[in-house]
């Protein structure tokens, strides 16, 4: 394929969908991402999954702190597609007109649910069964452009964040494989967004990642899994944070304290809700790693030491 795209991207997600891009022999010229992070009390400076990427392939990486106001290198490149997905910002009118090709986005939800920032985390959330990927023209709105092309696929029992991600990613991938040649033809026609259906689902707050007691073994659940495993819902023993990262429907009894924990058997970890109880099977305390709910009982003496809210 000789049309020249540019890849904005940053996390995980897409930087997989980007290697399957390139491994297909489209021609990506350039990638465009976040900058670098500093993380770590080490200070270490950290690229973006998506910049890593790009460089394993050898294609030059740009990382503007304001794409809006930065863009002469893609005056310079003269583009034929700008092809987002996950970038993490809003861009201009000015920038998207450099594309030859209207530009299009990559978006992690079936439009027009959940436009938005989040819209893995919400789908776990809520307890939706499908989800799915659409390709969309890209315009100075959150999420707002004509479709081009859906692609589903269900969300498991077993599902959670990370999971669900690379399920999306590998989605969006061949939903780009099938479109974009089709796009670049002209054989594929818009359809306009029902502005009824639309929903939104903002960046999710560090205050939203503190699971909730008060609620019934499904709903927990749902929010574990939205957060799980990064970055990890928890709850408080004391000032200790309690990351809980798996969770199973046990039973919807009230038998003990909001918060206890209890062992019903030698493996089983249980966490009483206001409207029932959960399973622990999978968790991770401060500094240390993810481990089985067995493996926490298996090293803790007293059990009614820990009260978590």
């Amino acid at each position: 394929m000789n049309q020249k795209i540019v890849f904005l991207g940053t996390p995980e997600i897409s930087a997989k969908a980007l290697q399957g891009l390139l491994e297909n022999g489209f021609n990506i010229v350039a990638v465009v991402t976040k900058e670098d992070k500093v993380r770590g009390r080490n200070n270490t400076v950290e690229e973006s999954p998506v910049a890593m990427m790009a460089k394993r392939y050898h294609v030059p990486v740009y990382k503007p702190h304001r794409l809006n106001k930065d863009f002469s290198f893609l005056q310079e490149i003269q583009p034929d597609l700008l092809l987002t997905f996950a970038y993490g910002q809003l861009i201009s009118d000015e920038v998207l007109a450099l594309s030859k090709y209207k530009p299009l986005n990559l978006h992690a939800s079936l439009l027009p649910k959940y436009r938005g920032a989040a819209p893995i985390q919400y789908a776990l959330r809520n307890g939706d069964k499908e989800t799915g990927v659409s390709l969309m023209e890209m315009i100075h709105e959150m999420d707002a452009g004509d479709v081009y092309a859906v692609k589903k696929i269900p969300i498991l029992e077993e599902d959670n964040y990370t999971t669900l991600s690379a399920s999306l990613s590998q989605c969006a991938l061949s939903l780009a494989l099938e479109a974009l040649p089709l796009y670049f033809e002209g054989k594929l026609t818009p359809t306009k967004q029902d502005e009824s259906q639309v929903t939104f689902c903002p960046p999710i707050k560090k205050e939203e990642e503190k699971l909730n007691l008060d609620s019934d073994p499904y709903t927990f659940i749902h929010q574990v899994n939205s957060l799980a495993n990064t970055p990890g819902g928890y709850l408080l023993n004391g000032t200790e944070i309690f990351k809980i990262h798996q969770a199973k429907y046990y039973s919807s009894e009230v038998k003990r304290e909001v918060g206890s924990l209890s062992r019903p058997s030698k493996k089983e970890l249980v966490l009483q809700l206001s409207q029932g109880e959960v399973l622990i099977t999978s968790l991770q305390r401060p500094g240390k790693k993810i481990i089985s709910g067995i493996d926490f009982l298996n090293g803790i003496k007293d059990l009614e030491a820990f009260h978590l809210q």
